[in-house]
Order: structure tokens, then sequence, then C-alpha cells
């Protein structure tokens, strides 16, 4: 299945109406956490999803990588941060762990989680189980809980599954009260479909919409990644 993508100028021209025009103004930016062990294919993932491109050879980095994106969310234009983290060990307890560790900063104020491990590798799925809860523990008492969504990727080796699909799926969902996708970065299936579920969580969660309709806008250019 194709989703649409949009395709508009962040650029406007003095007089002309940018997506911060009109009365309501620039709706605020969704911020997109992707976290997960090493290897599970977390950068192929985004890599594919902004530039349509995907590498065989892995490139395992200690560095966030910061890209810059956009959505049409319910008639609404959105700017997406999507942050890539390399493999962390905890989550950071407080703002200050977080901004002390320059490969967490950012993480605590994601507008929404999307927890990736490989279906091929049970400790994947051990790290995704645990960086879930510390989530859930370090969440600020009062405030409304931050979308989660767990990706299970490499599905074109579904014969090296470790945990069969259905398990898996009744944990995250019944127990978890998380989505679930499941997705290849190479052969690009499910690819939209998991930033769709992303953003349709999220999107949910501020606007009330129990629908939303999605389009989104791939990286106007490849320099809008950022390594920080």
């Amino acid at each position: 299945m194709h989703w649409p993508v949009v395709c508009e100028s962040r650029e406007g021209g003095a007089g002309g109406r940018g997506r911060g025009g009109g009365s309501g103004g620039m709706p605020p930016p969704f911020k997109i956490a992707v976290l997960g062990a090493q290897g599970v294919g977390k950068t192929a993932i985004v890599r594919r999803f902004l530039y349509d491109e995907y590498s065989e050879t892995p490139s395992p980095s200690r560095a966030r990588r910061v890209h810059l994106s956009a959505a049409v969310l319910n008639g609404h234009v959105h700017d997406l941060q999507i942050t890539d983290y390399p493999a962390i060990a905890t989550f950071p307890g407080s703002s200050l762990q977080e901004w002390t560790d320059s490969c967490c900063r950012g993480i605590r104020s994601a507008h929404v989680y999307i927890l990736v491990y490989d279906i091929c590798c049970f400790d994947s799925f051990e790290y995704v189980k645990t960086m879930r809860q510390q989530i859930l523990e370090t969440r600020v008492l009062g405030t409304a809980e931050t979308p989660i969504l767990i990706v299970g990727n490499k599905r074109d080796l579904q014969r090296g599954r470790v945990i069969p699909r259905h398990n898996v799926s009744d944990l995250v969902r019944k127990s978890w009260k998380c989505g679930y996708v499941e997705c290849s970065a190479q052969f690009n299936w499910h690819i939209l479909l998991l930033f769709s579920e992303a953003l349709r969580s999220v999107g949910c969660a501020r606007c009330k919409h129990i629908h939303a309709t999605i389009r989104f806008q791939r990286a106007l250019r490849r320099e809008r990644c950022v390594l920080m």
C-alpha cells in the first residue's frame, strides 16, 4: 500500500503564506524518538522512510542523528523531528542525566517513542522491554502518558524468528497497551505504516481524533540530518 507523499516548500517568500501563516499559527512539531539495541535496523528504518534508500552495510554510531521532515495530520501541516538514538544503556531518569549524556539529549521531551527490535534476536526484544519500563518509570507525575510503538524489524527473515508473532502482539497490545507493527527496512515493507501509526497515536492524544488522515513529506534535502 502506497501512502501519498506531500511535497511542499519550507521557504516562504515575502508576503507569501508559509506554514506558519494564518490566524492559528504553526502547529507544534512532532518529536519522534527511535530507540533500540545495536544492529536492529533503527537507522535503516529511518533512512528508508526519509530517503527511500537501504544499505547492506551497518552504520553503527555513538552519535544521535536528528532528521527533519513534515506530515499533514487531519489537514494541519506539522514539522517532524525524527531522532535516531544510538543504543543507550539506560533511559535518563532526570533532565540532568539527559543533558549530561550528549547521546540522550532531547529524549525525555519526545512526543512518541518507536522502540525497535530484531525479530530474530531475543536480546533485542529484552532491550525494548527494559527501555519501555524505564520510560514509564521516569514519566513526570501528572503528565499524559507518551505513546510507545513497538516495532519488529527484519520481517524478511521470518524463518529466523525467535518469538511467535502472536505472542509478542498479545503482550504488547493487551498487557503493555502499546501499538505494534512488524516491518522490513530492506524491502520497504510497512515502513510508512509504522510512522503513520506513530503519528496517529500522538495525534489522537493531542487532538482527540480517533481517525486521523496522514500524508508524509520525505526529507527535503539530504543535509537535513544533523549528527549531535
